[in-house]
């Protein structure tokens, strides 16, 4: 791929990462959607690990489908972009450990706005869906890129013998 093509495709999936993060935020802190309009009176929050996922599972059917859906597989999905734009963006730093990062903070810095803003509930298992999301996010993104690699070798082989 020549290196001006690189360069717009890293600088379209920054412009994306810009626009998701602002939807993110947006959603997170302000949507009607959500109930974030009024907030809590207090701080909510759970620090013990899959206290919330086990709730979710063990109580499915007196939930809706939709809060389940938004609360586990929601928590997966939002942050399956960061998993896979980052590494479009910064190919030198584009390793799991580095997604498994980066969704972490990003998930980290939502969970704590929350917080302070008591407008939702900081929570641990919200931490670690996200993170496992990024993550999902990464493996499509390498096997997109495998795909796109041993595409291109069967373009240039198929060029090749057409030439010889």
């Amino acid at each position: 791929m020549k290196k001006k093509t690189r360069k717009e495709i890293g600088l379209l999936s920054l412009f994306l990462l810009i626009i998701y993060v602002g939807i993110v935020v947006y959603f997170v802190l302000f949507s009607d959607r959500l109930g974030r309009v009024d907030g809590y009176s207090t701080y909510r929050y759970n620090l013990v690990p899959f206290e919330e996922i086990r709730r979710f599972i063990q109580y499915r059917d007196y939930v809706t489908t939709g809060a389940f859906i938004l609360n586990l597989i929601g928590n997966l999905l939002v942050f399956f972009p960061v998993g896979f734009l980052v590494p479009i963006w910064k190919t030198n730093k584009k390793g799991c450990l580095w997604i498994i990062l980066y969704s972490f903070l990003f998930s980290l810095c939502i969970e704590s706005l929350q917080l302070v803003t008591k407008v939702g509930v900081f929570d641990v298992d919200d931490l670690l869906l996200n993170t496992l999301g990024g993550v999902f996010g990464w493996i499509c993104y390498k096997i997109l890129l495998t795909v796109f690699h041993w595409m291109m070798e069967k373009k240039v082989k198929k060029a090749n013998q057409k030439e010889g």
